[in-house]
């Protein structure tokens, strides 16, 4: 059974840094990771994306040179640092993963990814 658990959320000023970690266990091979964020009311939306089988990472337009993915494939670990954070960041943030729907010209979309973690929350205040 594939699980994920989220850490690193937490409170900082505006222009402050964060780095969550995605740790995933269970699963045998998966084609596709990503982020995602919800903010109360809102839909959940992709942050950033990396496919497994091609090795290119994606990126929401409003994280754009502000937050970096990486994998550690040893470690089974997606990280999502997080630099230069804004109110407009504040949301409970998921780690996604998926496998036959991953299609990276729709990497945003959170139908892509079957399992999901339980969130970690990440609040910045002005």
């Amino acid at each position: 059974q594939v699980q994920l658990v989220e850490s690193g959320g937490g409170s900082v000023q505006a222009g402050g840094s964060l780095t969550l970690s995605c740790v995933v266990s269970g699963f045998t091979y998966r084609k596709c990771m990503a982020w995602f964020r919800q903010a109360p009311g809102e839909q959940r939306e992709g942050v950033a994306g990396f496919y497994l089988n091609v090795g290119n990472t994606y990126y929401a337009d409003s994280v754009k040179g502000r937050f970096t993915l990486s994998l550690d494939y040893a470690k089974s670990t997606l990280t999502l640092q997080m630099n230069s954070l804004k109110p407009e960041d504040t949301a409970v943030y998921y780690c996604g993963l998926g496998q036959s729907g991953c299609d990276p010209s729709s990497w945003w979309s959170a139908e892509r990814y079957p399992d999901w973690g339980q969130g970690t929350q990440v609040t910045v205040s002005s």
